[in-house]
């Protein structure tokens, strides 16, 4: 694969991303490094992982993702010069008392403490993209569809606070880029206006939502971020499963669903967009287009993802050496203009159901 640039910033990236939110809940430690080895053996050099994971989110395994991918990186000291590599640091905790003590804040002070945890755990002595996981302010995020002005608190750490905090670990080298997560439009332009005009570092990436059933993004961040020269990072290309087909016959719950599906075995990740008995109808519909065009309902949406201008790089996550595989050999599939315009009009009679 030819490597793509992130944003304005020197990072080159495979336009394939291993996602690693299952390694330490779905995937054991001894499985997580042969997926992390074979995707470095097939040329993957981007990874992406966050102080969060394991998801679902959970005391018992905060943290735990990090530890893994750097236990990964001390038994293979060679990997680590051939990688790019991404994590997070979470947003405002509430909900979450082993974040932080469930803050409803995030400081500039708490983003340099939580990347020195980082780095500790990924035992690198620097990190190539370093995000904000998911917004200070008040915003609709996670499925949630209005923003309500009442709920805006002035006392949350500023995005000019926050910068100044990313500015810090640039310029100790810890950090090489910075990125953002779940943002909106007006966050993407108030980052980089204030980075412009302070002399901070600028944003290089927003990692957002994108797939077949949930492509608001196309309706103006999109502009947003090709106008501003940041770089989309796609998650959750296969909706969380949805769009693998596996659900189809069964739906994600109940005795017939399949057993290690991340929506049969999680009952919160049903309460979330994913859940929507609307996000499950919509992916049934394309995942009947694939098959009419003789395609799997996961090489139409990857090849969907993968071939889109919006998207500079596509996170993949996986629970076996099959399924990354069958991810990775995914690229290159073309989808014809007649099922692209089907697919559109899929979208158009029944929107963006997971946004």
């Amino acid at each position: 694969m030819q490597r793509v640039a992130l944003g304005k910033s020197p990072l080159q990236v495979t336009p394939i991303c291993l996602g690693t939110m299952t390694f330490g809940e779905q995937v054991n430690e001894a499985d997580s490094h042969a997926i992390l080895s074979r995707s470095l053996e097939r040329g993957i050099n981007f990874i992406d992982t966050a102080e969060m994971y394991a998801v679902p989110p959970r005391a018992e395994t905060f943290q735990a993702t990090e530890k893994i991918v750097g236990n990964w990186l001390e038994k293979n000291p060679g990997a680590r010069d051939k990688l790019v590599i991404a994590t997070k640091v979470a947003g405002p905790s509430r909900g979450m008392p082993w974040i932080r003590g469930g803050s409803a804040d995030l400081s500039g002070a708490d983003i340099i403490a939580a990347c020195e945890g980082s780095l500790k755990r990924l035992k690198t002595d620097v990190i190539d993209l370093y995000q904000l996981h998911w917004p200070t302010r008040n915003v609709p995020m996670f499925g949630s569809l209005y923003y309500d002005p009442a709920k805006d608190d002035a006392n949350r750490t500023s995005i000019l606070a926050q910068l100044e905090a990313l500015q810090t670990l640039v310029k100790a080298g810890k950090v090489r880029a910075i990125g953002l997560s779940n943002e909106t439009p007006y966050g993407v332009h108030e980052f980089v206006r204030l980075a412009e005009q302070h002399g901070l570092p600028r944003i290089a990436t927003v990692q957002n939502v994108y797939c077949l059933i949930s492509r608001a993004l196309e309706n103006g961040l999109d502009e947003t971020l090709h106008r501003l020269d940041v770089s989309l990072l796609a998650y959750s290309p296969l909706g969380f499963g949805l769009l693998t087909g596996k659900y189809d016959a069964s739906g994600t719950s109940g005795p017939d669903a399949p057993a290690q599906g991340r929506m049969a075995k999680f009952e919160s990740m049903r309460k979330q967009r994913w859940g929507r008995p609307d996000s499950l109808q919509a992916a049934r519909r394309y995942n009947a287009l694939a098959r009419e065009y003789g395609l799997t309902p996961s090489q139409m949406a990857l090849a969907f993802c993968y071939t889109k201008w919006q998207v500079r790089s596509t996170i993949i996550g996986v629970t076996s050496l099959a399924q990354l595989d069958e991810d990775l050999d995914a690229w290159g599939t073309t989808l014809p203009t007649e099922l692209l315009q089907k697919i559109d009009a899929v979208r158009w009679e029944l929107r963006d159901p997971a946004a």
